[in-house]
């Protein structure tokens, strides 16, 4: 695609599959925002993390767990913002008509955001069989991941019969 053309379509475009890929992609960046914010606790460049005044929330106690540093010798908060920002980049990645033009786009963009999902779901339960605590934070990103996974739902099941069209 023409880079001129994609940027007026990214940013001018209109129709419910930008909408839905502006909105993955703010929560992504919301995802990416809260890894950084525990990373900076894992760090010492925040010394708390406040959590809401319900709930089995005890973030500090998870985030400075061994389960958060665990995974490749660095905080798990930086590995988030990694995750995230691949989701926010294949949201972002082609133009409005990517599920005809780029099939592919939209089902790696679903199939990505379901992974977080999934990740998300995973790393719950580790915090809690871990510490008996769950990181208010990360929960959040869950949510996001959740709703991620539902709006890419829409323009993946076009590009599924898009590319079934194809292979007649």
């Amino acid at each position: 695609m023409d880079p001129n053309q994609l940027s007026r379509e990214l940013r001018l475009g209109t129709g419910q599959d930008l909408a839905n890929r502006r909105r993955m992609i703010g929560l992504s960046i919301l995802g990416a925002a809260i890894g950084g914010l525990v990373g900076a606790y894992q760090t010492g460049m925040v010394r708390t993390l406040p959590d809401p005044p319900v709930g089995p929330f005890d973030s500090a106690r998870v985030d400075a767990s061994a389960y958060g540093y665990r995974r490749l010798d660095t905080p798990d908060g930086f590995l988030m913002m990694i995750t995230y920002a691949v989701t926010a980049a294949l949201a972002a990645a082609g133009g409005r008509r990517r599920a005809e033009a780029q099939p592919f786009l939209p089902l790696m963009t679903a199939g990505k955001a379901l992974y977080d999902v999934v990740t998300c779901a995973r790393l719950a339960r580790e915090e809690w069989a871990e510490n008996k605590a769950l990181c208010a934070y990360c929960q959040l990103a869950t949510v996001a991941s959740v709703v991620t996974f539902a709006l890419s739902l829409p323009e993946a099941a076009r590009a599924a019969r898009a590319l079934g069209q194809r292979s007649r």
